[in-house]
């Protein structure tokens, strides 16, 4: 839940600059802009965790390393995405299905106790799915589809 702080902080400072500066509560721009950081700060952690993200797939999948940084590049792109009005409603759509997808890399990762900082098994397993990554995917899907296509 540490990673919602960077969504919650990102949108309450952006919600006083556009009061400030547009004279108005902007709750469309802060909305987009602090799920545009938070993806783009994900998005970075695929090249510096990538040995732990690496471990988090499922060993069907080939070319590990190749979806870590391809994926990381998709995050950091629809962190753009959401910021223009033309392709923010697309870009939320895809990014919905993608943290369902990555979910179950998120399975895997708990099932096998991956710590995915050290890149090792030393995780904390199935109860951190359950208690803190379930509801963050829930909160992430649902901030996407509010500031992303509802109020769009």
């Amino acid at each position: 839940m540490k990673l919602l702080s960077i969504i919650a902080i990102t949108f309450i400072l952006s919600l006083i600059a556009t009061r400030l500066i547009e004279g108005f509560w902007n709750f469309l721009f802060s909305g987009n802009l602090a799920m545009a950081v938070f993806v783009i700060f994900t998005g970075v952690a695929h090249f510096k965790y990538q040995k732990g993200m690496a471990m988090m797939i499922p060993d069907f999948f080939p070319a590990k390393m190749f979806l870590v940084y391809f994926t990381g590049i998709l995050e950091i792109a629809a962190g753009i995405g959401l910021m223009i009005p033309s392709i923010r409603e697309i870009t939320a759509t895809l990014l919905i299905l993608f943290f369902i997808v990555i979910f179950f890399a998120n399975i895997n990762s708990s099932k096998k106790r991956i710590n995915l900082f050290k890149g090792d098994f030393t995780g904390p397993g199935l109860g951190y799915l359950y208690k803190e990554r379930l509801p963050m995917q829930i909160i992430l899907i649902a901030w996407t589809w509010f500031f992303g296509i509802y109020l769009s």
